[in-house]
């Protein structure tokens, strides 16, 4: 056989994928991003055409695992169950779930001195793993790329997509970057804890009492930010949780509606920082998804021993605890501003932690050169199948999604519009 034709059969064969956990050709492993520090990867091929574009997408927390969470509870081909899921995202385009910052989910670090600490670091370190992701896959050099994102998540999205950008731009890497996706993200958290009280005052879940002392705690949060004292605004940003948590008895910070049993009050916890991350990443009800990790997953994708899905996360949450209330609309800026990358901010209208009302206003105050025709501009109807799911507003590269009947987590409470939004913005139809 010539070597041509070599080559040609290991191109199919890498297309291919292999079978992994669901139907449809999966791959999956390891890339050593900086000596020590290893980030996981799983890639799912797409059930359509293998000219549809790729979906990097990017979990919160900080901590929280892609290939866990986003996978099996959001949009991938099967659910934490394994029952095949109508609605996945792979049944429409290449999905990447990246285990991000290393040391979530499988990714680890043999030191915990090898852990980021802030988002510029974060953003670096993907670049690096997408280096070395598209010298293993060329076949995705020209297809075009999206980073998708959520909570957390869209802090770093924003980030690594200005970096990889700038590092397409310097030659460095050959890919086909056309867009950032920032779903009800972590942007500016002070906007988010500023219209926790009046959001909750005026969907009912407060009375003006409650509203007020929520707003009190808020305000403390928001003096340490302007004073740029990030250790000591992060323990406030959770003490204005804890006031939410007895003034709501218990109301869920991801989707408002959600049932909630029955709640007992508490002492303020000692420990913020941990409170946070129980709150935000180490939740009650993740004891199934934790079992099929650690258990079917982490068996047919052979992965090293000594490595627990979920084992260094609270190393991961504390280590960027100085970084944690930092905006990053500076970044997005630039985004606007020094590419022509479309940029898409998505919001669940029934979301807490990052509630549509702050994430409004932050967007609106940004400075870019369309920013007039922004806010001047008409906002038309998301309607799938007659049915309005929300609403949207372009101008230039900057796009926003309003999603109705859904919280923090899009693809999972309203799939549909988030089916339509993909659509929409990866341009494939």
């Amino acid at each position: 056989m010539t070597r041509l034709g070599v080559l040609f059969l290991l191109c199919i064969a890498v297309v291919a994928g292999r079978d992994g956990i669901g139907p449809g050709d999966q791959d999956w492993g390891y890339y050593e991003v900086r000596p020590g520090a290893h980030m996981f990867y799983w890639l799912y091929h797409t059930m359509a055409s293998s000219e549809r574009p790729l979906v990097i997408w990017l979990q919160g927390g900080p901590g929280a695992s892609s290939t866990g969470y986003g996978n099996f509870e959001e949009m991938g081909v099967v659910d934490v169950y394994l029952k095949e899921r109508n609605t996945s995202w792979v049944k429409e385009v290449n999905v990447l779930f990246i285990d991000n910052p290393v040391g979530t989910g499988f990714s680890y670090v043999k030191s915990t001195s090898l852990l980021t600490k802030n988002n510029k670091e974060i953003a670096t370190d993907l670049v690096n793993f997408t280096r070395q992701f598209i010298n293993e896959y060329p076949e995705f050099r020209t297809t075009p790329l999206y980073i998708f994102s959520e909570s957390y998540g869209g802090k770093m999205a924003a980030e690594f997509g200005l970096y990889l950008q700038k590092d397409i731009e310097a030659g460095n890497v050959q890919v086909n970057l056309k867009g950032v996706g920032l779903g009800d993200s972590w942007i500016s958290p002070i906007d988010s804890v500023l219209t926790w009280a009046p959001f909750l005052l005026y969907t009912g879940v407060v009375d003006y009492e409650g509203a007020r002392n929520i707003h009190e705690s808020a305000q403390k949060t928001q003096k340490a930010v302007e004073s740029q004292q990030w250790s000591q605004a992060t323990d406030l940003w959770g003490e204005t949780e804890f006031v939410i948590s007895e003034e709501t008895y218990g109301v869920d910070f991801y989707n408002i509606l959600y049932k909630v049993s029955s709640y007992r009050r508490q002492s303020k916890p000692a420990d913020m920082l941990r409170y946070l991350y129980e709150r935000h990443v180490l939740r009650d009800d993740d004891a199934a998804l934790d079992a099929l990790m650690n258990g079917p997953v982490k068996e047919k994708l052979g992965i090293p021993s000594g490595v627990t899905w979920g084992g260094q996360s609270g190393a991961v949450f504390a280590s960027l605890g100085e970084d944690f209330m930092k905006p990053v609309t500076d970044i997005v800026e630039r985004l606007l501003n020094e590419t022509s990358l479309d940029v898409v901010v998505f919001s669940g209208q029934l979301d807490l932690i990052v509630d549509t009302p702050g994430t409004v206003d932050w967007v609106q105050r940004l400075q870019w050169s369309g920013a007039d025709g922004w806010r001047k501009g008409s906002r038309d109807p998301l309607t799938v199948n007659g049915v309005v799911e929300g609403y949207v507003k372009r101008n230039g590269h900057l796009t926003f999604y309003w999603i109705n009947r859904a919280g923090h987590m899009v693809p999972t409470d309203n799939p549909n519009a988030g089916l339509e939004m993909l659509r929409q913005v990866t341009h494939y139809k």
